[in-house]
């Protein structure tokens, strides 16, 4: 056994029960009140990432209830993106040019099925399909795939590039209609994580399907990278954004 390693977890375990602690399981929180709590229970010695998970009423299975988009949080979300391009020719440059990590074309492919995965976001230009297509098995289940909607599929690569340098993100349900995104660190102020999160929420109304029937929001929790879960009152989040 590495007893270093296992006194590392005990501590972090029993980090983690002393916040859990100061959580009421029971209660939703008024979505101010959510983050100033997340922020004070951010112990880590690293600034930890504000989190966002929610369940939503809606069948992924159904192609108008598969929501997917992006947006540009207000605040950003204070966290570095490394990005891979699949591109060629002058297109490869722009890519260099604009900041890209990682640019490249077969040579990038074989990397990825080799096990490499040292990036947070791919994006191809649309010709270059026909060499991402096959890491679909690989991409795919990460939400690294690129595609036309979530503006990672383009030929406009330096636009594309800056905007998720910037702090674009990626929204999209899972098979269970499970959300989850970054949306602050705990360096933010609460005002800020809070504009973050009304942005967000005001978007997934905007993406509400027509078709999903009964509660859209099932269920809000924020919590840091290392922290417990903080349950969010739905209704406090709704009137948050005028809903």
């Amino acid at each position: 056994m590495n007893h270093r390693g296992g006194k590392f977890m005990a501590k972090k375990s029993k980090r983690y029960r002393d916040s859990l602690q100061k959580v009421d399981r029971e209660k939703f929180y008024d979505p101010k009140e959510a983050f100033e709590l997340v922020k004070n229970l951010a112990s880590a010695n690293f600034d930890e990432t504000v989190e966002f998970s929610a369940k939503l009423g809606v069948n992924p299975k159904h192609a108008d209830q598969n929501i997917r988009g992006t947006l540009v949080l207000p605040n950003g979300t204070g966290q570095e993106v490394t990005i891979a391009v699949f591109a060629k020719g002058e297109k490869a440059r722009e890519a260099e040019e604009a900041g890209a990590d990682f640019v490249g074309q077969e040579d990038l492919a074989e990397k990825i099925q080799e096990g490499w995965m040292d990036f947070d976001l791919a994006i191809a230009t649309p010709d270059m399909m026909s060499v991402v297509g096959p890491l679909g098995r690989i991409l795919g289940p990460k939400g690294l795939m690129p595609n036309p909607k979530a503006g990672t599929v383009t030929f406009d690569l330096a636009e594309s590039i800056e905007e998720f340098k910037a702090g674009k993100l990626e929204y999209r349900v899972d098979s269970e209609g499970n959300m989850h995104l970054p949306i602050g660190k705990a360096s933010f102020k609460v005002d800020e994580v809070v504009e973050n999160f009304k942005k967000l929420m005001d978007v997934l109304m905007i993406e509400r399907p027509a078709s999903a029937k009964g509660k859209y929001f099932i269920s809000i929790t924020v919590s840091s990278t290392m922290g417990p879960g903080v349950k969010i009152d739905s209704n406090a989040a709704l009137s948050l954004i005028g809903r």
